[in-house]
């Protein structure tokens, strides 16, 4: 299933995708919440729409999509686990997965826009294959780890480089900026993405391709990933991975190329749609 919120900020209601057509899936009673995912939601989910699919309304293609989980817990992300964004950025590889987390108070839809930070100097993007965690579970054994996965997610892990490298402490100062973490357009069951290490990943800016890598070269795969990352965080419905980036960010350019008002990226991920974001300058809210 490739499930959808629609609405206007903060009044989404859930969708689905079907026949490349949205639906309206309110009469089922139940958002896409942590809890949802973590007491069957999907299996109810399946059973509704397979008994009532006749029933469902359609939600018009010009309606805003917001995230497609409606509360995250948290989102894990993983630096540097492609070797040729290694290469193109210069970083020293580490012995194990650098990981980080990303503020949600950064979510965003796949189509709102993304605002550049005050005094940004290096506002980049990175597309990533985000892992959707669907229950609860610490310390995995790396076999086990799929089963704890209830599907995938479209992510751009934008980022502020310069707060990450020249201002001291942690990556998370330069991940965090509210907008820079646009998820989306859908959430996809695991049932339809049976090879995670199997999708092509692309991301254009201006209408000029920019990204273009594979999950294949990802240096820790999903399984592995999921079980590293619960050594050290509790694994919890709703909870996200975000796999890390290919090579082709702004960074790894000659000359490199960062960011500015009225830029426009679009970026997709095989089976997981396509998301766009034209960027802004700087407001305070």
């Amino acid at each position: 299933m490739k499930l959808l919120r629609h609405g206007n900020p903060g009044e989404e209601k859930p969708g689905i995708l079907l026949n490349d057509e949205w639906y309206d899936t309110s009469a089922l009673g139940e958002d896409y919440t942590n809890d949802f995912l973590g007491s069957g939601g999907l299996e109810r989910l399946a059973a509704f729409i397979a008994k009532d699919r006749h029933q469902l309304k359609k939600v018009a293609p010009t309606t805003r999509l917001g995230v497609p989980l409606a509360n995250p817990g948290k989102i894990v992300c993983v630096g540097l686990n492609y070797r040729d964004h290694i290469k193109e950025t210069g970083f020293i590889p580490e012995s194990e997965p650098i990981l980080f987390l990303k503020a949600m108070s950064a979510l965003n839809g796949p189509f709102d826009g993304v605002m550049i930070p005050k005094d940004s100097l290096e506002t980049d993007w990175e597309t990533e294959l985000g892992v959707v965690i669907g229950k609860a579970g610490t310390n995995l054994e790396q076999p086990e780890a799929m089963d704890y996965i209830a599907g995938y997610i479209l992510h751009n892990d934008v980022s502020e480089r310069a707060y990450m490298k020249k201002r001291g402490g942690t990556w998370d100062k330069g991940k965090g900026c509210n907008t820079f973490a646009p998820l989306g357009p859908y959430f996809v069951t695991k049932d339809e993405i049976p090879d995670p290490g199997n999708l092509r990943i692309w991301l254009t800016l201006n209408g000029e391709l920019m990204q273009d890598g594979h999950t294949s070269d990802l240096i820790y795969p999903v399984p592995e990933l999921t079980a590293y990352i619960s050594e050290f965080f509790g694994l919890f419905p709703g909870d996200i991975i975000s796999t890390g980036s290919p090579a082709g960010s702004g960074t790894g350019r000659i000359p490199q190329r960062f960011l500015r008002p009225g830029d426009v990226i679009e970026y997709g991920i095989d089976h997981l749609g396509t998301a766009k974001q034209t960027f802004r300058a700087y407001e305070r809210s």
